[in-house]
């Protein structure tokens, strides 16, 4: 397993020198399959939630080893002292006095559980707790995979603003110059410079911000993967927008009731909480047993020296009569909790059947809104052109101008938007229904295009190695086979 990369907090200060987007991708690039798979295999939620798995499996052979045949031995050496002080009349000087002698003892005992309905109950038990342990695990496998596809496309989407944020700096800044020429010779008033200015310095102010989100963006990714990324592969702009598949928002409910396992899991969580109920009811019940013992014991005391033996074969029983109410209180209490299990998955179903309609009509809206604002950044262009020529003619002042420019980039910025929204949302619903997996991230990733890429160029060792130590640091945990 590979080193963890984690965010450090000092990284801010390097900022300025780590950052550099370009379209121009370096020898090393990953897509979203490749990174995908790196935090199946190294995220540490993911780790933990399957060692927990095999954990609650091991479990169900600790319960069942209470049915099995149970073989115990015990033994003994011991030296004794034996001090008497009045000896009998009718023994007189036959093994009166002190001694000193040695003993020696050795007791075999096997037993075979024969009706145990507590014990049986437990394995029951275990069993449930395996299927909801699956379920959480394929949780777990989900989220990991929804929070790696939203981390990556996060940078796709923080890299797309920054590059309208900077393309707005540089027109601006161009309109700025302008004006400064223009009032130079006395065309304009100190006024309008004063407001390119200011527009100018808002549009900075909102490209440092994204240059901020595209660093946070990439680190986000490497909690997730343990892995640092130099560049990923950006979305094609003839990417599929269409309705989710299949069409209607009960059919997508009916796909989480059978495949959510966020469902399954608390539909699992009553079985448990049923075998609980019966655990408690066995303790009203007899234990039988089959039992062979063998008992050894030698001593070398004087009036008593020898060896005796002794072994027994038979069946026992034990039934509780009175437990101070401890029984009953028992079944109360295992009893109560099957009804909170009860209404946590009854919270559940309704929680996902709200999210699967909710995510359903935002995958459909964000069809219209991804073509809606495809469609405003051309008609903020044409606004823009018209305002630009309305200047030119001494009919438009700079303001409308700066405020035409502004509204497009803010255009270009809410489609970027509104694409990737698209993707995360689609694979939410995906998430929510139960039918996200590695395959429907296939399809995913071949919206993605190698020619494009989004890059992070980071300090290489030699230029700084305070990055480097602030990253590393080191292995992380190798449990014990």
């Amino acid at each position: 397993m590979k080193s963890y990369r984690p965010v450090s907090p000092g990284r801010h200060v390097l900022l300025p020198c780590l950052l550099a987007v370009s379209l121009v991708g370096p020898a090393q690039a990953a897509d979203l399959l490749t990174i995908t798979r790196d935090a199946i295999d190294n995220n540490a939620s993911l780790a933990s939630a399957r060692s927990q798995f095999d954990s609650v499996e091991a479990g169900r052979d600790v319960a069942r080893g209470d049915l099995l045949p149970q073989v115990s031995a015990s033994g003994q050496v011991a030296h004794n002292r034996l001090y008497e002080s009045v000896a009998s009349t009718r023994t007189a000087g036959v093994g009166s006095g002190d001694d000193r002698y040695n003993s020696a003892g050795l007791t075999l005992e096997a037993t075979q559980a024969l009706f145990d309905a507590g014990n049986s109950a437990e394995v029951d038990q275990a069993e449930s707790r395996i299927d909801r342990q699956t379920y959480q695990l394929a949780a777990t496998e989900q989220q990991v995979l929804i929070d790696v596809t939203s981390a990556y496309f996060d940078i796709l989407r923080a890299h797309e603003i920054l590059e309208a944020r900077r393309a707005q700096e540089r027109a601006i800044g161009r309109q700025l110059e302008q004006a400064q020429e223009q009032f130079d010779v006395g065309l304009i008033a100190i006024t309008e410079v004063e407001e390119a200015q200011a527009s100018y310095d808002q549009s900075r102010a909102d490209r440092i911000a994204a240059e901020n989100d595209l660093q946070v963006s990439f680190e986000a990714l490497e909690r997730l993967t343990g892995q640092r990324y130099e560049s990923i592969d950006a979305l094609q702009e003839a990417m599929p927008v269409t309705p989710p598949q299949p069409t209607g928002r009960d059919a997508w409910v009916d796909l989480a009731m059978d495949n959510s396992p966020l469902v399954l899991a608390s539909q699992a969580g009553i079985e448990v909480s049923e075998d609980a109920v019966d655990i408690a009811k066995a303790q009203r019940l007899p234990v039988v047993e089959a039992f062979a013992n063998y008992d050894y014991s030698d001593t070398d005391q004087d009036y008593m020296e020898g060896h005796t033996s002794s072994s027994q074969i038979g069946a026992r029983f034990s039934l509780p009569i009175y437990t101070g109410g401890r029984t009953s209180a028992s079944i109360r209490q295992s009893t109560y909790d099957l009804a909170s299990s009860q209404y946590d998955f009854e919270d559940q179903r309704r929680q996902t059947v709200q999210q699967v309609r909710s995510l359903y009509t935002q995958v459909t809206n964000d069809v219209a809104t991804v073509e809606a604002r495809a469609q405003a950044i051309v008609s903020n262009q044409s606004a823009l052109d018209a305002t630009r020529a309305g200047y030119e003619v001494g009919t438009r002042n700079i303001v409308d101008v700066l405020n035409a420019e502004q509204r497009l980039y803010d255009a270009i910025a809410d489609h970027a938007d509104a694409r990737f929204s698209y993707v995360i949302d689609l694979l939410s619903l995906r998430q929510q229904s139960g039918t996200l997996n590695v395959e429907a991230i296939e399809t995913v990733n071949d919206w993605l295009s190698e020619e494009r890429r989004v890059s992070l160029t980071l300090p290489r060792a030699d230029e700084d190695s305070r990055y480097e130590a602030a990253m590393d640091i080191g292995a992380p945990p190798q449990p014990e086979s």
